[in-house]
C-alpha cells in the first residue's frame, strides 16, 4: 500500500510543486496530441507525394522535413525451425535452456520444491512511477 508521509528536511515539497507538475503533464499530453497530429499530416502529404513507405523531403520557406524509411527482419521462430529442420539444417537451429519459472514458482507452493534454495536465483525489479492529479 502507498503511504502518505509529511517528510521534514531539505525537500521542500510545496502544493505550488504539485501544481506546476500537473500542469506541466497536462501542456505535455495535449502538446503530444498536436504533434502526432502535424506528423500524420505530414506523413500523409509525403504518402500522396512521393509514395507509401518512401523516403521523403518537403522544404517551406526556412524549414525542412524529411522521412526515412528504416526495415527491420524478423523471423517467425515456429516456422523458420520447422523449415530448417526440414532442410536437415539443425546447425542453424539455437537450443535455449530456460527455467520454467511458472511450475517452479507452483512447485514452491506445494512444498515440491524448496524457495530457499532458488534465493540467490531470483531477483526483484522495482519502478517508480509518480501521478500527479487534481483533486476537488
Amino acid at each position: 500500500m502507498a503511504k502518505e508521509v509529511d517528510v521534514q528536511g531539505s525537500i521542500e515539497l510545496s502544493e505550488d510543486l504539485l501544481k506546476k507538475y500537473y500542469d506541466l503533464n497536462t501542456q505535455k499530453k495535449v502538446l503530444d496530441n498536436e504533434l502526432n497530429q502535424l506528423k500524420k499530416q505530414i506523413h500523409d502529404y509525403l504518402d500522396e507525394t512521393v509514395g507509401k513507405e518512401q523516403k521523403g523531403e518537403i522544404k517551406r520557406g526556412k524549414y525542412k522535413a524529411q522521412r526515412v524509411i528504416r526495415s527491420s527482419v524478423q523471423y517467425d521462430n515456429e516456422k523458420t525451425v520447422q523449415k530448417l529442420e526440414e532442410l536437415k539444417l539443425n546447425d542453424f537451429i539455437l537450443v535455449v535452456k530456460r527455467p520454467d519459472t511458472e511450475k517452479l514458482e507452483a512447485a514452491m507452493k506445494i512444498d515440491l520444491v524448496k524457495e530457499e534454495e532458488f534465493i540467490d536465483c531470483k531477483t526483484n525489479k522495482l519502478s517508480q512511477a509518480i501521478t500527479v492529479k487534481e483533486i476537488s
